[in-house]
């Protein structure tokens, strides 16, 4: 199955609330999302991803024949560290196994690397997440290492693993 990753539309906010309202995805993402996940939720992030500084802010949706089924973005950090960028993606459930979020990782790194002075993508799953972490692999990513007890989840402390992708010269 082929998807492809585009600029958000205002119009892809009632997908992406069904989408968010899974507990299995939300249990992988950030903290401060809410749930359940409404089309107003989404309208007002996909408001924000296009308002962002085009320089900082590099926010996709996952399309399949042009209907939103995840997202994934790409933000730049600063100071030092202004040519290292964080990436956070997710899929929605029904699409998990297809190769779906390897090929979106894929093309937003593509896309990173030949638009950006960005050098360094890097990406922290929760260590015990072992599809992202594979999806991640496939794309390139190296792991370079467990960041022990580095998030508090639901309750929980984890692990993470941090992945990077560098640019070659």
């Amino acid at each position: 199955m082929d998807c492809r990753i585009r600029p958000w539309q205002t119009e892809d906010a009632e997908n992406i609330a069904e989408v968010l309202n899974n507990k299995k995805i939300q249990n992988n993402l950030r903290d401060g999302i809410p749930f359940p996940y409404t089309a107003e939720d989404a309208k007002e992030y996909i408001t924000a991803m296009l308002a962002a500084d085009k320089e900082m802010t590099y926010a996709f949706a996952i399309t399949i024949e042009d209907k939103a089924i995840g997202s994934i973005g790409v933000f730049r950090k600063d100071n030092i560290h202004i040519r290292t960028a964080e990436m956070g993606y997710y899929v929605a459930e029904p699409y998990w196994g297809m190769g779906i979020g390897t090929s979106a990782v894929k093309q937003a790194g593509k896309y990173i690397f030949e638009h950006t002075d960005i050098v360094r993508i890097f990406a922290e799953p929760f260590a015990d997440n072992a599809a992202s972490c594979r999806i991640l692999e496939k794309s390139g990513f190296q792991c370079e290492g467990i960041l022990r007890k580095n998030a508090f989840k639901n309750g929980k402390i984890l692990d993470m693993k941090m992945y990077a992708l560098v640019k070659e010269a």
